[in-house]
């Protein structure tokens, strides 16, 4: 299957996965900081243009062009998908799933910021369906989900576990959601010691949200990496209360 690769850049360690070996990719780690996107896209492809966000946990999908017009202030969105060559695209997470996106045919290339909230909403569908109306087709698409917070150690409520079910589960019945979620085959939820609570790994829903738009397991690839549990390499908030990120990015190809 896919293989993921520890690369160095003067020393730092970052992330590569093969499943997007034809572009200029990174997962980079809490090493890396403070560097803004700028200096990381030189690491990947000094003549790229930058295109980074204030990330806002909803499912709004944005263009460089549409990023442009907002003129000095980073635009609120979770995700970009570049239009042309060259156009490197950021997102920053710290226990939040960061998901970059490839067109093989195209070249075109997203980068997306799926943190609970975002994943209910469905923000990688979104984007893919952004990709389409550019021209994509989902055979086409190569998506690697990023180092973030396993279901081991996150802990939810039933209410967002709920929530977050139904962007796969459409139910009212909150219980019937969680009741559903048990009994699919590779359960996003574990059980929790604590009452009302339940463990939940958001990016279990990612994929079965891809599942069901028609991917198949060979277009999608996971980092075997928890930023809660790999505190050599990556920020975590849930492990220290800090507003501190990791950066990753994809660098557009051929139009």
């Amino acid at each position: 299957m896919h293989t993921w690769h520890w690369r160095n850049w003067e020393g730092l360690p970052y992330l590569t996965c093969s499943i997007l070996e034809v572009w200029h990719h990174g997962f980079f780690t809490q090493q890396f900081w403070p560097r803004s996107p700028q200096d990381l896209t030189a690491v990947l492809q000094p003549e790229a243009s930058v295109y980074r966000l204030k990330q806002v946990h909803g499912n709004t999908v944005l263009t460089p062009q549409e990023v442009e017009s907002n003129g000095d202030d980073l635009a609120s969105a979770d995700a970009l998908i570049s239009q042309q060559s060259l156009q490197a695209v950021w997102v920053a997470s710290a226990d939040c799933t960061p998901v970059l996106i490839g067109d093989v045919r195209t070249g075109q290339v997203s980068a997306i910021h799926a943190g609970w909230r975002g994943t209910a909403k469905k923000i990688v569908p979104q984007a893919i369906a952004r990709l389409q109306t550019q021209g994509s087709k989902l055979d086409d698409l190569r998506i690697a989900m990023g180092p973030a917070i396993t279901g081991e150690v996150y802990q939810v409520s039933l209410d967002v576990a709920a929530e977050i079910g139904a962007s796969i589960i459409p139910h009212e019945d909150e219980q019937k959601i969680v009741e559903a979620l048990h009994e699919l085959p590779n359960s996003p939820l574990l059980e929790d010691p604590n009452p009302g609570k339940i463990r939940l790994d958001v990016r279990r829903i990612n994929a079965i949200q891809l599942e069901n738009m028609g991917f198949s397991a060979e277009q999608v690839a996971i980092a075997p990496y928890c930023t809660y549990q790999t505190p050599e390499h990556f920020f975590s908030y849930r492990r220290e209360q800090e507003k501190k990120v990791q950066w990753s990015g994809i660098v557009s190809g051929k139009v």
